[in-house]
């Protein structure tokens, strides 16, 4: 892969990890396929509102739903999301205290990974 391309696909999935909701579907398939309705329940959101995350969900690439007769299951795209998402999870941020917060202007962000040196 070129580095454009590799960029493109990081940016699909930082956009989909971007609404916390989105990132709750993805934890909870890490877990195994899972159907909308059940999804919407366990997540306490409304069922439009799941519907509306899981088609950015797979128009990232990162869900597919497969039909079962007349109802659909979610799971993640690829296997490989699973660990994915783990290591994601794993990596500990921290507060740099020398970056003011994200929300303040002119930010650059104030998160480091645990043990990085701020530039």
């Amino acid at each position: 892969m070129d580095a454009l391309l590799d960029a493109a696909v990081l940016a699909r999935f930082g956009h989909a990890l971007s609404d916390p909701t989105r990132a709750r579907v993805l934890l909870a398939l890490r877990a195994g396929a899972a159907y909308p309705s059940q999804l919407a329940d366990d997540l306490g959101v409304s069922r439009q509102s799941l519907s509306n995350h899981l088609s950015c969900l797979r128009g990232s690439g990162l869900v597919v739903a497969v039909p079962e007769g007349r109802r659909v299951r979610c799971e993640l795209a690829d296997a490989r999301l699973s660990s994915a998402l783990g290591d994601l999870v794993a990596v500990v941020l921290v507060v740099d205290p020398a970056c003011p917060p994200a929300s303040a202007p002119g930010a650059r962000g104030g998160l480091l990974a645990r043990g990085a040196v701020s530039p």
